[in-house]
């Protein structure tokens, strides 16, 4: 394999993870445009701007968009988050240019007023929708919570206020303050011939216009606190709890994930042991998630009612445990062996190649191979993780209980 970097004169980077014994070819634009990005009145503009890339360019319609896609057989989809907007399509290698072509005219949508106001009533339903699924908001509620005024606790899908009141006017401003070339990063990995794809983007992108892009990217004053989001529909409670972790930039990252996947893993973790394997919940675990300048630690039980405040001291005991004694050596050789196992299986999916090199990109860090990957894992030590483990205390946190009990409190 050979790693590839080119970047037009406009700014648009390109670049691949390139491996001519592939069968596949996957391909992405990677945009620093997400709900950090919004203001407060037009909350949901990312996520709602995705949605609209989709319904035509001024060279295809909508349907004509859906059935190019279909005849390349290509395997597609677009996701949005708090730092990014992603477009990514895998289809075989023969296909190459013609799903380059496709992807760049949808760079550049119509934004037609009537898809628009069309667009608008779906993100609205979409709203409505996870507020009525479990945890029913909750994760929406904590991020606020937890991050207080700052932008990362903003809801990516927005509030139905913010979409209802929001303008095509508004949407074409933040299109075209965020989706300049130099704030847009092509991506592709598997069977690819960047030279080729060199020179497809030359033609199709070559000509789009750069403008200063501007991101606020302070550190976040972590809010702590307990709080009772009340369900009565619901038959079980949700225990959510958020605590600081280490940024996206910092090299404790790798650390505090393998101090996270000890803890809270989905299989032979602290709290597998502690909740699952014991039957009092139904699920339970911890994932780090990062992002620039900021991270955070999410905590998650499933139980039932009456289980929840026993499972509220349970967790804390086992918090106070993993921060006064840290992890053993076994422990941190599993997860070693665990998370190592990981990377090398996802490696051998030709989109997931694709994410990670388009993902280091988004936190402008150096491209870093499978191997270099997980050799950074293989050389942590058990003293990295127990000052990770001691330098973000679980303990610090905002917790949100979700469910019809109303009268639980938080763990001495």
């Amino acid at each position: 394999m050979e790693y590839r970097q080119h970047q037009l004169s406009n700014g648009l980077t390109i670049l691949a993870e390139c491996n001519p014994r592939a069968y596949m070819s996957a391909f992405g634009f990677f945009v620093k445009a997400g709900s950090r990005d919004e203001t407060l009145d037009i909350g949901g503009v990312s996520h709602f701007l995705e949605h609209m890339v989709f319904k035509g360019t001024p060279n295809r319609s909508a349907e004509q968009v859906n059935l190019e896609l279909d005849e390349m057989g290509s395997s597609s989809n677009a996701r949005t988050g708090e730092e990014s907007t992603i477009y990514h399509a895998a289809v075989l290698p023969e296909f190459q240019s013609q799903m380059v072509g496709l992807m760049t005219d949808l760079m550049r949508p119509s934004l037609r007023e009537a898809d628009f106001e069309t667009e608008k009533k779906v993100i609205i339903e979409e709203i409505m929708m996870y507020q009525d699924q479990p945890p029913y908001g909750g994760h929406e509620q904590i991020m606020a919570s937890f991050f207080g005024e700052h932008s990362l606790g903003q809801s990516v899908l927005g509030t139905v206020d913010t979409v209802t009141h929001l303008t095509s006017c508004q949407m074409r401003d933040y299109f075209h303050s965020r989706y300049s070339p130099g704030n847009i990063a092509f991506a592709a990995a598997g069977n690819v011939d960047f030279q080729q794809m060199v020179d497809d983007l030359e033609r199709a992108c070559g000509d789009w216009q750069p403008s200063q892009v501007n991101r606020t990217i302070e550190r976040a004053n972590y809010q702590t606190g307990f709080e009772c989001l009340p369900k009565s529909a619901s038959h079980q409670q949700y225990i959510l709890q958020l605590s600081p972790g280490p940024s996206a930039e910092s090299s404790e990252r790798y650390a505090s994930r393998v101090a996270t996947a000890i803890l809270g893993d989905d299989s032979g973790s602290r709290m597998y042991w502690e909740f699952l394997d014991s039957g009092v919940a139904e699920s339970a675990g911890a994932g780090s998630y990062e992002y620039l300048n900021n991270g955070l630690v999410l905590t998650y039980i499933c139980c039932s009612p009456d289980s929840a405040q026993d499972n509220l001291a349970r967790l804390s005991q086992l918090q106070d445990q993993f921060q006064e004694q840290g992890i053993t050596q076994k422990e941190l050789d599993l997860a070693k062996r665990k998370i190592a196992s990981h990377i090398v299986l996802s490696s051998e999916r030709t989109e997931s190649r694709m994410f990670s090199v388009g993902a280091q990109w988004l936190v402008d860090q150096p491209f870093k191979t499978v191997s270099e990957i997980a050799k950074i894992y293989d050389s942590i030590t058990l003293d990295q993780v127990n000052d990770v483990i001691r330098s973000y205390p679980k303990r610090t946190n905002t917790t949100l209980v979700v469910g019809p009990r109303t009268d639980l409190q938080p763990a001495p």
